[in-house]
């Protein structure tokens, strides 16, 4: 039994960051700014994308994408069930329908012949989830999508490669800097594009439909002639919060490796305890951000749930991620959706857990979590 509670996750939050912040406190200039321009230059550095725009959430930028999109009543949205609901969410706020494909049983990611199976003269995106950290079959889905948009849902992905390139870099991707994400703004998200117009239009639906950003780099300041050109949003991320992303981002290649490292050895202690199932690679060639450390639990001895209570009495905090969209309550009460519609995703719905990884854990941290797990399941 554990004396301190190790939790899930929790932010890797340094002493660098803090005065990164606190410099932000001082400057006088603590809203959109210099650090948000900093930000997005350091994500598409390392992403490759041509443009970022720095956001409040990445909920935000799943707005801000379907009315750039103009998806509405009549339209449908592919993505998968196996998410968190906010795309699900945004797609049933402006009139259209989620249509959620299933998913790999074992590596829980979209594959093009879910998606595939969906398309219909109607669908008029596809939102495809990089889980965990791990890449989906980017080529085999734009394959499959012709000319229907793709953007990839790379909430869990920044540091995530596929075939040597990093996810988005073909396109237009969102990402999350939650707290419990790999480099974090506290709460805040970014989307990438290829495309100039998609991200003036993020630009400005961001920040009340001025036609330019509230800091304007060379004056310091709003220029006066800035006016409305249509109705817009606020979305915009302070520069407190992109103070912290900055000062995480130079961190991130050390702050994944950490993570891998974990998550290795998490993988080496449990390879012989077959009733807990972590998820498979992959069979392309690609690089794990290692955002999630995944298992299923898939014994008669006890389910998931009861599992997770058994760590938490252990002091070993868990995660849930996710429980199947498509049978929440709304979803299941006004769109019909019922039990049997995605068995893969319902199976790990039922199954999955999340394990602590977070790069301040040590080595003693994962045997812990391991011994506990043997221990439950052998009934002690």
């Amino acid at each position: 039994m554990r004396n301190e509670f190790l939790p899930f996750t929790k932010p890797a939050i340094t002493e660098a960051d803090i005065k990164a912040v606190t410099e932000v406190l001082r400057s006088g200039w603590i809203t959109n700014g210099p650090q948000n321009a900093a930000l997005e230059s350091g994500v598409c550095e390392i992403t490759g994308n041509r443009f970022g725009v720095a956001l409040s959430s990445a909920t935000a930028a799943m707005h801000l994408l379907l009315k750039i999109k103009n998806i509405g009543p009549g339209d449908e949205v592919i993505t998968p069930s196996m998410t968190w609901v906010s795309m699900v969410n945004m797609i049933a706020l402006t009139g259209a329908t989620p249509v959620f494909c299933d998913i790999d049983r074992d590596t829980m990611l979209a594959t093009p012949e879910k998606i595939a199976e969906k398309i219909t003269p109607r669908t008029k995106l596809i939102v495809p989830v990089h889980f965990a950290g791990a890449p989906l079959d980017l080529d085999g889905i734009r394959k499959v999508a012709g000319e229907i948009p793709v953007i990839e849902d790379a909430a869990h992905a920044l540091g995530t490669y596929y075939k040597s390139r990093h996810v988005g870099s073909d396109g237009s991707a969102i990402y999350s800097f939650h707290a419990i994400k790999n480099i974090t703004t506290g709460e805040g998200g970014m989307f990438v594009t290829n495309d100039e117009k998609e991200a003036e239009l993020m630009r400005r639906w961001k920040f009340h439909g001025i036609g330019m950003d509230a800091f304007d780099r060379q004056n310091r300041g709003r220029s006066p002639q800035a006016e409305v050109i249509e109705p817009g949003f606020k979305y915009n991320l302070t520069d407190i919060c992109a103070a912290l992303g900055v000062s995480q981002l130079s961190r991130l290649v050390n702050i994944n490796t950490r993570r891998r490292e974990l998550a290795m050895l998490y993988r080496k202690e449990l390879a012989n305890i077959s009733e807990i199932r972590p998820l498979t690679d992959p069979d392309y060639e690609f690089k794990h951000a290692w955002h999630l450390f995944v298992v299923r639990v898939d014994t008669p001895k006890i389910d998931r749930n009861g599992f997770m209570n058994e760590l938490k009495l252990r002091n070993i905090g868990t995660g849930l991620h996710f429980r199947c969209a498509h049978l929440q309550k709304y979803y299941r009460e006004t769109m019909n959706f019922r039990a049997g519609m995605l068995p893969n995703t319902e199976y790990n719905s039922d199954h999955i857990c999340s394990l602590p990884l977070f790069p301040d854990m040590t080595f003693d941290d994962v045997i812990d979590v391991v011994e506990a797990i043997k221990a439950i399941l052998a009934g002690k």
